[in-house]
């Protein structure tokens, strides 16, 4: 399984970026996906579930600013955010929802992550 976010970086307050999430291995056609982040000493939070419905349930502090969508003609998934606030600044990751549990690690795995880094 693969999972890679990309597209982050260095952002002004109000400003508008776009991650990019690659994923393979798996059946994720058939799985509810997720992005994710995690500020620096605080817990990894759910920002958006993207449901097979095509229905898309946000966290309350990115609703409104936050757009996710998936292909799973190329899976692939994006993540619009607008209106950029400092509050925003994490490691970005999707995954699926819940998060894949590796037994053989005994750890969920996560793929890599990408910076959004929103100054003020």
């Amino acid at each position: 399984v693969q999972l890679q976010a990309s597209g982050g970086g260095l952002v002004q307050t109000g400003g508008s970026l776009t991650l990019s999430c690659a994923f393979s291995g798996a059946a994720f056609d058939s799985l509810q996906m997720g992005w994710y982040r995690q500020a620096s000493g605080k817990q990894r939070d759910l920002v958006a579930t993207m449901n097979l419905d095509g229905s898309t349930v946000y966290a309350d502090s990115v609703k409104g600013r936050f757009t996710a969508s998936r292909d799973d003609a190329k899976n692939t998934a994006r993540l619009q955010m607008n209106s950029l606030k400092p509050e925003d600044t994490a490691v970005y990751y999707c995954n699926t929802v819940p998060a894949i549990y590796s037994d053989y690690r005994g750890a969920y795995y996560w793929g890599r992550g990408t910076l959004v880094t929103v100054s003020s």
